[in-house]
């Protein structure tokens, strides 16, 4: 018997598969913190594609406030379904467009537990392009020493202390 046709109830979920899922998926959130502690974000661009992402967005969601993301609003059955047509417009486009990946809910925080969205890869990708191209991540490292800023800061301490 193919696999493949067998009920989903049958098999269950594979613990290691996900603690890899979360532990690739926090050192992506990591790198996207230092870059945007580390780069004006007006001018950052994520994928090949962010024009045509910004676009989709902006006309499928012109409304959204970006700067705050209630994730109740988020994933209402309403707009659960207008983002899940959202994200198929890229499935051939975006690779992974569906990875689910790590959202903050308000860019004046950090990723935390009580801020952090899980999201796919495309919805993060068009939040987080609006997010840039309003300066709305500029705030970020005004507020945050990121990993790689502080880890400088350490070297130069040590450096002088010597």
């Amino acid at each position: 018997m193919d696999v493949l046709t067998r009920p989903a109830e049958e098999f269950g979920n594979d613990e290691t598969l996900e603690h890899l899922w979360a532990s690739k998926a926090m050192e992506h959130s990591d790198i996207y913190f230092n870059v945007l502690c580390s780069v004006d974000t007006r001018w950052l661009r994520l994928t090949p594609h962010d024009d045509l992402i910004y676009t989709h967005f902006k006309q499928d969601f012109p409304d959204l406030d970006v700067s705050y993301i209630q994730e109740n609003i988020l994933k209402n059955n309403t707009n659960k379904a207008k983002w899940r047509m959202f994200c198929e417009k890229f499935k051939n486009i975006i690779e992974d467009y569906s990875f689910g990946t790590l959202l903050r809910a308000d860019t004046k925080g950090d990723y935390s537990e009580a801020n952090t969205i899980l999201v796919p890869r495309v919805q993060f990708y068009a939040i987080e392009i609006a997010r840039n191209r309003a300066g709305l991540n500029n705030q970020v490292k005004k507020k945050f020493k990121c990993a790689s800023l502080a880890n400088l800061e350490a070297q130069k301490s040590q450096e002088v202390s010597v």
